[in-house]
């Protein structure tokens, strides 16, 4: 890997690592970043799936006060959001890399539309409080895991709305809680993905590495910067890569 490319993919860590603090959908800057650094569109999800692990395991030790008193549920969400991503990491695997390649850039406008809408879903969450509907709850929380082990971006925004809908608490430790199932489904697509993916190893230990120091130093840009202007910037920009990768 010569220098640029090394640049290339730290700044990506980095920016992620921020944007995750400040908006979510930092994968819409490290995966776009991967393809521009060379690699295949699947070497490129594989690896990145791998990389974001230490910015989901940060969040989940930083959140350890809201985790409190959740045992029982994240142990009961915690099979249907394994099993649902290791089907989405097996769909990825098994199926021709030309699928990934004609559905990835639909996947990045859906999870552009996904950030966009964060702001309402957030608000619905707050004004949201039902019962617990636990068939609804699982069946919803499948298909997204489903989806988060096949290519991810967007996942925390879909979980988050889920948990919003069907699960009455606070929405900080709907947060934490969404953050650990996130930790969940990268787990076991990173392990899937390092015993029979094409990762690109010295690319996800760069991105790794550099999307922690982010999202610590994205905890003071969160107090400085409109999350706004952040999330309308990383729209923008996963909606030009959707483009150029259909065009």
């Amino acid at each position: 890997m010569d220098a640029g490319t090394a640049a290339l993919l730290a700044g990506a860590g980095l920016g992620a690592g921020v944007v995750n603090a400040v908006a979510g959908g930092g994968s819409l800057i490290t995966f776009p970043a991967l393809l521009a650094a060379g690699y295949p569109s699947v070497t490129a999800n594989v690896t990145n799936a791998i990389a974001v692990l230490p910015g989901y395991v940060g969040g989940s030790l930083a959140y350890r006060r809201e985790l409190a008193g959740q045992r029982g549920r994240i142990r009961a969400l915690a099979a249907t959001s394994t099993a649902g991503a290791a089907v989405g990491a097996a769909l990825l695997l098994v199926s021709p890399a030309a699928v990934f390649e004609a559905i990835v850039p639909w996947l990045i406008l859906a999870a552009c539309g996904l950030l966009a809408a964060q702001p309402r879903v957030a608000a619905a969450v707050r004004a949201r409080r039902t019962a617990p509907a636990p068939l609804g709850l699982h069946a919803a929380l499948f298909a997204a895991t489903v989806y988060g082990g096949y290519f991810g971006a967007g996942l925390g925004i879909m979980l988050l709305a889920i948990l919003g809908v069907f699960v009455d608490d606070g929405l900080q430790r709907l947060n934490a809680l969404k953050g650990v199932l996130s930790l969940l489904v990268a787990v076991v697509g990173a392990a899937a993905f390092a015993v029979f993916g094409p990762v690109a190893w010295d690319a996800a230990a760069i991105v790794g590495v550099t999307c922690l120091l982010g999202g610590a130093a994205g905890v003071s840009v969160a107090r400085r910067l409109p999350a706004a202007v952040l999330r309308a910037v990383v729209v923008a920009y996963g909606v030009s890569v959707a483009i150029v990768l259909l065009v």
